[in-house]
């Protein structure tokens, strides 16, 4: 069990004001959290719909929610009225950051746009968590995890990759959005702390997801004229996949020169002629390399490939089932999972992935109740607030 979270983290004594709901918001801001802020998650009485989506030990404290809500404090206000939202102004009188994920015409709607809170607190960052940045015709659509996926690309990739159209298995444009409006947050912070000027910051996933994609696949079509089609040949070649060996599976991949030659000197494939040599070479021929590749990897077993490539520098690594990360040696011996009590008992979670020498994080406590600390920060909870459960949504 690890002891509770005494030591600072880097943002700590940072206060976010966090009205955001599902997972790119509170991604970011469960961040922040592991990092030291304190962060006052502002919910409607009927709660963030996240607390109801997966498995949990109580109606409201589904796994996913837990996660991502994980050290927060959870202020219920019903913001559709007056005195709910001079609640929540009192509460960003005090805050450095204001992050939402509604969309521009609900949170200007509501009295809690940009210029409506700045009037309040001018020195506050002000994140928006936006499916369409604002500036485009886009700016008033409704968008999911997979209808990004759609747009940005990937199910095209898939299709090339794989033959079928399909997601790829994780909410990936939700966490990469989470993590690209965290690090927009902090830039704007560290502006703030060398200036003292407060700023609005708008985070889309769309572009986000975009950019993430176009980081390889723009590959030739950078250039004007384009020299290629969009597309980085190496990650959409069919033939790009886990091997088969003689007795299951193993993820290798022989790149650069250093590594090619020392997989043919130890192995020996009798297909490894000179037009293979360069780097160059192969990625012209890429498709070809990773098949007579599949070929050889059929020829022993997922240990001894394991023990030969390990021995030789050459990544490799099993294929893994998401239950084998929850015994992983590796993230054993580093610490990886933070035993946290709660009020319905231990949970086990991954802890932050990085590392400070100085000012560590560490996983803040446990994800709140719905309503759990209404009275703490707002208190009448009669002046303006709705006990959890009762009225409408904000």
């Amino acid at each position: 069990m690890q002891p509770p979270n005494t030591a600072a983290g880097p943002l700590a004594g940072v206060r976010v004001i966090d009205l955001t709901a599902m997972v790119m918001g509170p991604y970011c801001t469960q961040i922040m959290a592991d990092m030291g802020a304190e962060v006052i998650k502002i919910e409607p009485p009927a709660g963030d719909n996240t607390r109801y989506i997966s498995a949990g030990p109580e109606p409201g404290m589904g796994g996913v929610f837990v996660n991502v809500n994980r050290g927060k404090r959870s202020v219920v206000l019903d913001l559709r009225t007056e005195s709910g939202k001079e609640a929540l102004r009192a509460v960003i009188r005090t805050g450095d950051v204001f992050i939402h994920s509604m969309r521009g015409r609900a949170i200007a709607a509501l009295g809690f746009d940009y210029p409506a809170v700045a009037a309040v607190n001018p020195a506050i960052v002000y994140t928006n968590c936006y499916g369409y940045g604002r500036r485009g015709p886009d700016a008033d659509r409704t968008a999911y995890d997979d209808t990004v996926q759609a747009e940005c690309g990937l199910p095209y990739v898939q299709q090339r990759l794989t033959g079928t159209t399909a997601y790829v298995g994780t909410i990936m444009a939700d966490k990469v959005a989470g993590l690209t409006a965290l690090y927009a947050t902090v830039m704007a912070l560290f502006h703030r702390e060398r200036t003292g000027e407060g700023q609005e910051v708008e985070v889309a996933m769309f572009e986000t997801m975009a950019a993430f994609m176009l980081v390889e696949h723009a590959a030739g079509a950078l250039f004007e004229p384009a020299l290629t089609p969009p597309g980085y040949p190496r990650a959409l070649t069919p033939d790009r996949k886990p091997y088969r060996t003689a007795d299951g599976y193993l993820a290798a991949l022989v790149y650069n020169d250093k590594q090619w030659n020392a997989f043919v000197d130890a192995v020996r494939p009798p297909w490894a002629t000179s037009e293979f040599a360069t780097l160059a070479q192969r990625a012209a021929r890429i498709d070809e390399v990773y098949a007579l590749l599949a070929g050889t990897f059929r020829e022993r077993t997922t240990q001894q490939w394991l023990d030969l490539l390990g021995g030789l520098d050459i990544p490799a690594a099993p294929v893994n089932s998401l239950d084998a990360l929850f015994h992983n040696p590796h993230l054993e011996a580093v610490g990886f999972f933070e035993t946290v009590d709660t009020p319905n008992g231990p949970v086990r979670f991954p802890g932050p992935p990085a590392w400070f020498s100085r000012t560590p994080g560490r996983v803040a406590g446990p994800a709140p109740r719905l309503g759990a600390h209404t009275a703490e920060f707002v208190g009448d909870r009669n002046s303006g607030l709705t006990r959890a459960g009762e009225g409408g949504a904000a």
